[in-house]
Formats: structure tokens, C-alpha cells, sequence
């Protein structure tokens, strides 16, 4: 190893180390032994540029193990990225550029939000991908505007959660080979040793999956490092998984053990450390010259890297010009079509369910969204979320948009995530809204990460009916509801479906859950793009109600029904659909008024799910019509009616108000 990469590998080591012994609070043992594996890739192998940490064709890197978060920060400083050795020192503060864990976003150069283990592997997956899809659309045999791999560093806990096979199963299935995972293999956890409950060969276990397997049994062998990911370069068929061997807390005295997982080192160990590894110990948060020399020769290649893609892609432009001008939208913010006031993306002519109504939708937005593509968990002839005449992605064949994610619903929503977060695609995944539970973390990172992923989830309610209360969803809506930062849509008919297809689309920092029904439902005359404001006044009597019912999806046609008889008995009633509480909550203080005017505090809501939440809207004097418990099994009509889901049921219970 060259003396110049030796010192620059112990810089990382040792600022890492001080900015968690100045916050108090970190994990330095990850970022002390990894050191070695990750200057590899970053300063001998990626392309990437500091200087525009947005290039399009740049090599994406994950730091899957995002507790060791001081590594990639070590490295954006040292590498010419915006952050300052101030930043650096601020490491876990309020405010700071560096917090706990790397978020996406918020401190350039990070390209995902990691932290909980297992999800940056299972997205890598998603970029990897997106990488081989836009390849195939793009890439010419003369030019190739689409080229780079996707790097991820990995340690023991990502490779113990299941999440990481669900995702891996499918890497390997794929064949993808630009896909490339460091797995710093130290035998520790936060418990101890990795023994106590991790014995498994993993890579067997990954070979077993189709992946490339290799072993490099000295960490710190930089040479040894290098010559296995470019050997898993040319494995351009299946994705390639490099166990290094490392020594948690490299280079200090508490190398090798647990304590240096979670903890800082204390004073006088970094001291012992600096001495150890041959650096000044006069100075804290040092950058030697030597390093600052020689990383911004590192610096100046990833600008001439991006400046030869330039003028690539001016070649690309000259020559195809058609897939050029197709570039551009793919790439664009922006939809290549007015849907607001396209009246035939609007437009239903009979009743039906709105995850059939959604189907339709989707290939709608197939003919004209060029870059739309998903697929579901092995459900989309349930799930209505196939594309016509789009081809599929398959192992044999990754220019199909329409994507077969297997049994696996937790690593489908991260590698959505992936997919979205790459670039240059709008991605949707679908199951029944049931298995949401099995998605809930990476839907969560989508919120945390402003990821405009689209999540289909049909079977929405006891709606379901003859499956049984497995498959009966109660608490999902309320448990997505509590999600900061995300959309739900439960649309009542096939033109809030549109609508909530619309928002998902334009919206550019939510990700939105379309929860749609099995079973079919009426149209109504004036749904459609109010459902945008997230609540709207569907029925109205004449003057000032004297009470509001207020419902979602299938259950709007009670209410809508509830307030036609109670007109009849000489009630006053307004029915009101509120398919997105979010959005309804973004609205002004006046439109909310005109819907739920305050003077109204007779009110009933109706919706079969768990009541929680509710009561916000009904106040103390209102009654909530939900389910209390599980559902059961049995037709679907016959369960509506055994939990008072019934337009007898609303009136009954809004004339007890009243």
C-alpha cells in the first residue's frame, strides 16, 4: 500500500473517531475498520464528482450500515463534498450537516437515508435497476449514456434482517450486475460476538441466491480490496457480494471489541490510536497536506469523469436526437401531459371497484408517462396494476416496465424506493393493503426521504370479505395516517381514483397510499378533482345542515344514501367524502369551514376501519360508525351489515344525535 493511501485511510479512521468522542455519541468501530474498503471504491474506483454530486451517470454508493454514518461523512469531507471539518465537528448536533444517521437530502452526497439495517441493501437493489432499465432504453452500441454500478457497504446486523433476502433473492434472480456489496464481515455486534446468534455461511447463502462471491481476508489489503471489485466488474451477470475481513476499531486499543461498536473511544484511546497509526497527536481534526494533495487529484478525476459524459452525451444529442428529447422528460419534474384538464383521464362510464378503476388509470398514464413503472408482490391480476403492452422485467429481459417483485412486500417498498430515489422514473408498488404492516419501514424512509412513491393497496377494508379477518384491514389506515410527510387516498369512485393517480404524480416530495376497494362502487356526479382539496361536500340540503356525515371509499355511499332519507324525514343532512385527511388538513381555515362549518357539531362518521382518529372531526358530541375489533369471514354484504355498515344504520344513529 502507498504511503498516501495508507495516511489517508488512518485520517478517516481517527476523524471519524474524534467527532464521535466530541458528540459523546456514535459508532466508531464500523468507520475504523471499513476505512480501507471504502477509500477503495471512492478514491480508486467510482465515478463520481464532488463538485456536482448530481451527475446523472455518477456511481451511487449506500452505506447499508448507516450507524457508521462518521465514514461517509469523513469521506465527503475529505473528498471535496460541502462539508467542512466545522461540520464534521458538529457531528449528531441540532441542525448540524452530520446528524446520527446519513439522511437523504439533507447533507449533499448522500444518496439514501440508512440507518435501520437492511434497507440500504434491499434499495441498492431498486438502483441497480433503475440503472440496467434506463440502459436498455437509452444505451446505443456506439454510445452509452447510462453506465455505472451501484455500491454498497453492509455488516453483519443488514445481513441478519430478512429484508436484505427478500431483496437479494431477487438481485440474484435478476442477474444484476452492476450491482456491488462490500460486506465488512467483524464478527461483532452491539451484543457481542456475531457467534451467539449468526453462524450461517453467508456466502454460500448468496451464492445459493445467484450472486458472484469472493473473500478478502485482510481488510486492510487495499490492493487485495481493489482486484476483487474489479473482478466483480466483470461479472456482468449477477451481482457480486465481497466479504472483507475486518477488525472492528482498527487501530485502536479497543480493536476487535463490542465496546468499539457503539461508544466513543474516550480521549486518551484516540490518543493511542493517533500514536499507533503514526499521526500527530498534537492536533485535533487534522487533514495532513499529503491527503488534501492527493484527494484532490481524486477530485479533479471525477470532474473530468463528468466532463467526458458531457460531451458524450452532446455526441448522443447530435445522433439521437429523438431519444435525446426523450431524455429530457424522463429526467423532467415535470409530466409530459396536462392531466388536470385532460378530460378523458377524467372520465368513468359505469360503476366498478376502484382498484379496477385504478388498473384503468394506470394504463392511461402508461400511454402517456413514458418512465411509469411497477408491479406488485406476486398480486397484479388482484391488485389491477399490470401495464398493457409495456413487457416485463425479467431476467432475460430488463427492458419491461412492468416489475415481478415475488412474495416479498417489505423489500418491494425499499426497492420503490431505490427506484425513485436513482432517478429518472416514476415507480409504484401494490399488494393488498393488509401486508402495508410488512412495508412499514420502508414506507416510512419514502416520508423521511420525500419520495414521491406510489403505493397500491387494494382490498381495503372487510370489504374483503370471505378471506377472514387476516385479510381484513383495520388499524393500516390510522397507522398510515400517523405517517408525517405521507399522502393516504381512500377515493369513494373511479374519478377520486384519478384524483389521487394525479396527486401522486405531481406531487414531488410525498409519498401517497391509493387504498382501493375489491368491490364495486357507484360513480357520482360531482367527484373527480375535488377530491384534491382531500374533503368535499358530495350531497347538500338546502341551507345550513343540521348534521354532517362524513365517510370514506365504499363507505360514502352510505352516507350519501343516509342523507337522502333523512331529507326525506325532513332532516337537514350533508354528506361529505373525505378521501385524503392530509390534504384536507392543508386546505385554509375558510374552505375547511365551509365543509365542517363549527356551528355543526351534530356529526357522524363512517368508515371500516379503526375509529382512531375520528374524533378530531365528530368532536365530543359526534359518533364514529367503525370497527371496534377484528372482521370475520363471510360474504362481503353480510359482514357490512353484521358491524352497522348500513344506511339504516347512519340514520339510526344520526337521528340519536339529533
Amino acid at each position: 500500500m502507498h504511503n498516501r493511501d495508507r495516511l489517508t485511510i488512518d485520517t478517516i479512521r481517527v476523524l471519524s473517531a474524534e467527532a464521535i468522542q466530541k458528540a459523546n455519541s456514535g459508532h466508531p468501530g464500523l468507520p475504523m475498520g471499513a476505512a480501507p474498503a471504502a477509500y477503495a471504491l471512492w478514491a480508486k474506483i467510482m465515478d463520481h464528482n464532488p463538485a456536482n454530486p448530481e451527475w446523472v451517470d455518477r456511481d451511487r454508493f449506500i452505506l447499508s450500515a448507516g450507524h457508521g454514518s462518521m465514514l461517509v461523512y469523513s469521506l465527503l469531507h475529505l473528498f471535496g463534498y460541502s462539508l467542512t471539518l466545522d461540520d464534521l465537528k458538529n457531528f449528531r448536533q441540532l441542525d448540524s450537516l452530520t446528524p446520527g444517521h446519513p439522511e437523504y437530502g439533507h447533507t449533499k452526497g448522500v444518496e439514501m437515508t440508512t440507518g435501520p439495517l437492511g434497507q440500504g441493501i434491499s434499495s441498492a437493489v431498486g438502483m441497480a435497476m433503475a440503472e440496467s432499465y434506463l440502459a436498455k432504453r437509452f444505451n446505443k452500441e456506439d454510445i452509452k449514456p447510462v453506465d455505472h454500478y451501484t455500491y454498497a457497504v453492509v455488516g453483519d446486523g443488514c445481513l441478519e434482517e430478512g429484508i436484505t433476502y427478500e431483496a437479494c433473492s431477487l438481485a440474484g434472480t435478476l442477474g444484476l450486475g452492476k450491482l456491488i456489496v462490500l460486506y465488512d464481515s467483524n464478527n461483532i455486534s452491539i451484543e457481542g460476538d456475531t457467534a451467539i446468534a449468526f453462524r450461517e455461511d453467508v456466502m454460500k447463502r448468496f451464492d445459493a441466491q445467484g450472486w458472484h462471491v469472493q473473500k478478502v481476508e485482510d481488510g486492510n489489503d487495499l490492493d487485495a480490496i481493489i482486484g476483487a471489485v474489479e473482478k466483480a466488474k466483470e461479472e456482468t451477470n449477477r451481482p457480486s457480494m465481497i466479504e472483507v475481513k475486518s477488525l472492528i476499531g482498527f487501530g485502536s486499543p479497543k480493536e476487535g471489541k463490542a465496546s468499539a461498536h457503539g461508544e466513543p473511544l474516550g480521549e486518551e484511546n484516540i490518543l493511542k490510536t493517533k500514536e499507533k497509526l503514526g499521526l500527530d497527536t498534537e492536533k485535533s481534526f487534522h487533514v495532513p497536506d499529503e491527503v488534501i494533495k492527493h484527494l484532490k487529484d481524486v477530485q479533479d478525476k471525477g470532474v473530468k469523469a463528468e466532463e467526458a459524459w458531457n460531451v458524450l452525451f452532446e455526441d448522443y444529442k447530435a445522433k439521437y436526437p429523438e431519444d435525446a428529447k426523450a431524455w429530457e422528460i424522463w429526467h423532467s419534474e415535470e409530466l409530459p401531459v396536462d392531466l388536470l384538464n385532460d378530460d378523458s383521464f377524467w372520465s368513468f362510464d359505469k360503476s366498478m371497484a376502484t382498484r379496477q378503476s385504478s388498473g384503468e388509470v394506470i394504463n392511461r398514464l402508461a400511454e402517456v408517462i413514458p418512465n411509469l413503472i411497477g408491479g406488485s408482490a406476486d398480486l397484479s391480476p388482484s391488485t389491477k396494476t399490470i401495464m398493457n403492452n409495456r413487457g416485463h422485467f425479467t431476467p432475460e429481459d430488463h427492458s419491461g416496465s412492468n416489475l415481478h417483485f415475488g412474495v416479498r412486500e417489505h423489500a418491494m417498498a425499499a426497492i420503490t424506493n431505490g427506484l425513485q430515489l436513482h432517478g429518472g422514473l416514476h415507480a409504484y408498488c401494490a399488494t393488498f393493503f393488509v401486508f402495508s404492516d410488512y412495508m412499514k419501514g420502508s414506507m416510512r424512509l419514502s416520508a423521511l426521504m420525500n419520495q414521491p412513491v406510489t403505493y397500491v393497496l387494494t382490498h381495503d377494508s372487510i370489504g374483503v370479505g370471505e378471506d377472514g379477518p387476516t385479510h381484513q384491514p383495520i388499524e393500516q389506515l390510522a397507522a398510515l395516517r400517523s405517517l408525517p410527510n405521507f399522502t393516504v387516498f381512500r377515493p369513494a369512485d373511479s374519478k377520486e381514483t384519478a384524483a389521487a393517480w394525479y396527486y401522486a404524480l405531481t406531487n414531488k416530495k410525498t409519498p401517497t397510499a391509493l387504498v382501493l376497494t375489491r368491490q364495486a362502487l357507484p360513480l357520482y356526479d360531482n367527484s373527480g378533482k375535488e377530491a384534491l382539496k382531500g374533503a368535499y361536500t358530495i350531497y347538500d340540503c338546502k341551507g345550513q345542515p343540521e348534521v354532517l356525515l362524513m365517510a370514506t371509499g365504499s363507505e360514502v355511499e352510505l352516507v350519501v344514501n343516509a342523507a337522502k332519507e333523512l331529507q326525506n324525514e325532513g332532516i337537514k343532512a350533508r354528506a361529505i367524502s373525505m378521501p385524503s385527511l392530509e390534504l384536507f388538513e392543508q386546505q385554509d381555515e375558510a374552505y375547511r369551514e365551509s365543509v365542517l362549518p363549527k356551528s355543526v357539531t351534530k356529526r357522524v362518521a363512517v368508515e371500516a376501519a379503526s375509529p382512531f382518529g375520528w374524533y378530531k372531526y365528530v368532536g365530543l358530541e359526534g359518533k364514529v360508525i367503525a370497527m371496534e375489533g377484528f372482521g370475520a369471514s363471510g360474504p362481503a354484504k353480510e359482514l357490512f351489515k353484521m358491524f352497522g355498515f348500513t344506511t339504516e344504520n347512519v340514520v339510526k344513529e344520526a337521528k340519536a344525535l339529533l
